[in-house]
Formats: structure tokens, C-alpha cells, sequence
């Protein structure tokens, strides 16, 4: 940018500075799925598993999805920031870590993998809450084999009855931590929004700076040529006035020579007439 306006090349400097990270982070995205296709089918994948374990709430699969999801949000970076340096843009810790964000939503959400997986991701979705760890108490009852029939004893509650609570338990283990889940993805949303506005805001302020910038230069080069037209004229006003006074002082002194001129000719005059 820095080197456009040095340039003077207005147009230039005015779509550098309208370029946005995120913008940037979904050109990258998108530079890897048309170049590393089988890794982004991996990713793909991944992001099917670990729904569907959420889904069906299989620890197990999610855990095994988990630490895949880790170590593939990772790789796919590093690789993605080498395909944008050898396409001569490194990019910065801020753009890289959108990156990321972009992966944990491909793997989240199943629209934002759509999108991605086209190659014409426009700009970095909104933050996305990282799947839940799953824990003993939000898993749904499994099935528990059929307890040998004996009567009650007096003091003593049924087994079933244990069993439907610690069932009603989960479940409602279950909910508040979808219920968490839920909040945190808004949550996140809305800051998101925020963080939207507040870059929009600041690239119509660049874009406003960098107009503002180049008007000051145009001005400034203005001023300096008018200037220097001013120290012409200066210049050549004072020549004029010294050829002015020059002038004068000729005709001051070729008046004088003829008055003096016209006296001797009318004495000559005279006397001639009296001889």
C-alpha cells in the first residue's frame, strides 16, 4: 500500500487498504480445497463423524473424532498458510488463526462444509463453539440386563425405580448441556455480528483515511507548484519595477536635454534676428 501511494497510484492504495482479513482467510480456504482435494474430503468426513456422534452421543466415536479433529485442524492450517506463501501472501497469526475458524466450522456446521467444500467460501463464518466434550452424565441410559424378580423388602426402594431416575437424570443432563451448547453458539454469533460491524467500520475508515491521505498529497503538490509560480512572479515584478524606474529616470533626463535643446535654439534665434 505504502508503495502504491509513494507511486501516487490513488486507485491502487484504495483497494489494497479495502482488503479484509477475512476475506483473505476464505480466498486461503478456498485456495486449498481446489489444491489439496483428498485432504479436504478427509475434513469433510471428519466433520460427518463427529456430527453424527453428537447426534447419537456415541463417547467413544466422539472421542476417537476429538483427537482426529485436533490434529487435522492443524495439519490442514500449516498446509493452507504454506499454498498462500508460496502464492506469495504469507499470512499473518491473526488470518491464520481465522483459518482454523473456518475448519471448526466445516467440521460444526454442515452448510458452512457445503460451502466450503465449493471453493467459494466468500468470507470467514461466524465463531464456532467447539463441540462439547461428552461426559458419563449427558450419555442416555444403556440398556441394563433384567434383575432377578424378587419381592421388596420393607425399607428398601425397587431397582427400577433407581434406574428411571438416574435415566430421567441423564436426560436432563442432556438438555441443560444442549441448552449450554445452544447459548454459547449465540453467544458466539452476536459477537461475531460485533466483530463484523466493528471491521467494516474500520475498513470504511481506511478506505476514508486513505482517500483523505491522497487528497492531502494532490493538495500539497498544488500548493508547492503555486508557490513556486508565486516566486516567479515575485521575480519578474521586481525586474518590471526596476525597468519601470529605469524608464523614469530616461525620460526624466531626455526631457531635460530637450528643454535645454529648445532654450538654445530660441537664443540662437534671437540673436540671429538682431545681427
Amino acid at each position: 500500500m505504502a508503495e502504491a501511494r509513494r507511486a501516487k497510484d490513488a486507485a491502487a492504495a484504495r483497494r489494497l487498504a479495502a482488503l479484509r482479513r477475512p476475506a483473505l482467510a476464505a480466498w486461503a480456504s478456498n485456495l486449498f480445497v481446489r489444491q489439496r482435494p483428498p485432504e479436504a474430503a478427509r475434513l469433510l468426513e471428519l466433520g460427518e463423524t463427529l456430527r453424527q456422534a453428537h447426534r447419537t452421543l456415541d463417547a467413544g466415536q466422539l472421542h476417537q473424532a476429538s483427537r482426529q479433529q485436533h490434529q487435522m485442524i492443524t495439519l490442514l492450517a500449516r498446509e493452507t498458510a504454506e499454498l498462500v506463501q508460496q502464492a506469495g501472501l504469507p499470512l499473518t497469526e491473526a488470518v491464520r488463526h481465522e483459518v482454523e475458524q473456518i475448519l471448526h466450522g466445516v467440521l460444526a456446521d454442515p452448510q458452512v462444509a457445503e460451502e466450503w467444500a465449493s471453493a467459494r467460501l466468500a468470507k470467514a463464518p461466524a465463531a464456532t463453539v467447539d463441540f462439547a466434550a461428552v461426559t458419563p452424565e449427558v450419555l442416555p441410559d444403556r440398556p441394563r440386563p433384567p434383575a432377578a424378580a424378587s419381592a421388596p423388602t420393607r425399607g428398601t426402594k425397587s431397582q427400577p425405580a433407581k434406574s428411571d431416575r438416574r435415566g430421567e437424570a441423564r436426560r436432563e443432563g442432556v438438555k441443560r448441556a444442549r441448552a449450554r451448547s445452544e447459548e454459547a453458539a449465540a453467544q458466539a454469533r452476536r459477537s461475531q455480528d460485533v466483530l463484523t460491524g466493528a471491521q467494516d467500520a474500520k475498513q470504511a475508515a481506511d478506505a476514508r483515511a486513505g482517500r483523505a491521505r491522497d487528497r492531502v498529497a494532490q493538495l500539497e503538490e498544488q500548493l508547492q507548484r503555486a508557490r513556486e509560480e508565486l516566486c516567479e512572479a515575485t521575480e519578474a515584478a521586481g525586474l518590471a519595477d526596476t525597468a519601470v524606474t529605469d524608464a523614469v529616470r530616461a525620460a526624466d533626463k531626455a526631457r531635460r536635454t530637450a528643454e535645454r535643446a529648445s532654450r538654445e535654439l530660441a537664443k540662437l534665434t534671437e540673436d540671429a534676428d538682431e545681427a
